[in-house]
C-alpha cells in the first residue's frame, strides 16, 4: 500500500482517496434527493386546504435554537477534523462528543415541534403543504439521526484504535456528511421557515 505522507491522515493512501471521492458522489445524490423534495414542497406549500398555513403554525424561537444548535456543531466538527490531524485524540473525541450532543439537542427540538404540530391539528393527512413539510423535515432529521449513530460509532472505534488511515479517513467523511446536513438546513430554515413566517 503506497503511502504519501505529505498529504492529511485521511487522504495518504490511494484507497482514502477513492473513498473520499466516492462519499462527494453520493452527496451529489443526496443533493438530488433534497432537491426534489424541495420542489415538492414548493409546489404544495400554498395547498393548506382547511388545515393551518405555515405562518399558522410555524414559530420563530425553536426554530433559531435549532439553527444555533446545527451550526455550532458543524463548527465543533471542524474543530474535531482539525484536531484529528494534529494527532491530539483528547480534543477529538471532546470535539466529536460536543458535536454529537448538539445534534442530539437539535433532534429533541425538531420531534418537540412535530409532537407540538400534531397537537394542533397539522399532521401528514391534514394537507399537502403539511405532507410535503413533513417528509423535507423528517427525510433531515432522519439523515441527522443516522449521523448521531455513524459519529457514535466513529469516537468508539477511534477510542479503541487511536488515528489510522482507515478512522481519520471515515472521521473525514463523517464531516463531509455533517456539513452537507448543515447547509440542507440553512436552505430550509431560509426557505421553508422564513419564507413562511412572511
Amino acid at each position: 500500500m503506497k503511502i504519501d505522507k505529505t498529504l492529511p491522515l485521511e487522504y495518504q493512501t490511494e484507497e482514502n482517496s477513492n473513498r473520499i471521492f466516492g462519499f462527494w458522489i453520493f452527496l451529489g445524490a443526496e443533493i438530488v434527493l433534497f432537491s426534489t423534495l424541495f420542489a415538492v414542497y414548493f409546489t404544495l406549500w400554498t395547498r393548506s386546504g382547511t388545515g393551518p398555513s405555515a405562518a399558522e403554525i410555524f414559530q420563530i424561537k425553536p426554530v433559531l435554537l435549532e439553527t444555533f444548535l446545527l451550526l455550532t456543531s458543524s463548527f465543533t466538527c471542524g474543530l474535531a477534523i482539525h484536531a484529528m490531524r494534529l494527532g491530539m485524540k483528547k480534543p477529538f473525541m471532546t470535539f466529536m462528543a460536543i458535536t454529537l450532543l448538539l445534534g442530539l439537542g437539535f433532534l429533541g427540538i425538531e420531534i418537540y415541534e412535530f409532537v407540538t404540530y400534531v397537537h394542533e391539528g397539522a399532521t401528514l393527512q391534514t394537507s399537502a403543504f403539511l405532507s410535503s413539510l413533513f417528509v423535507l423535515l423528517g427525510t433531515h432529521g432522519a439523515h441527522v439521526t443516522m449521523g448521531l449513530l455513524w459519529g457514535s460509532g466513529i469516537m468508539i472505534q477511534t477510542q479503541r484504535e487511536g488515528f489510522t488511515h482507515d478512522t481519520a479517513n471515515k472521521s473525514f467523511i463523517f464531516s463531509l456528511y455533517w456539513h452537507f446536513l448543515d447547509v440542507v438546513w440553512i436552505f430550509i430554515f431560509s426557505f421553508v421557515y422564513l419564507k413562511g413566517l412572511m
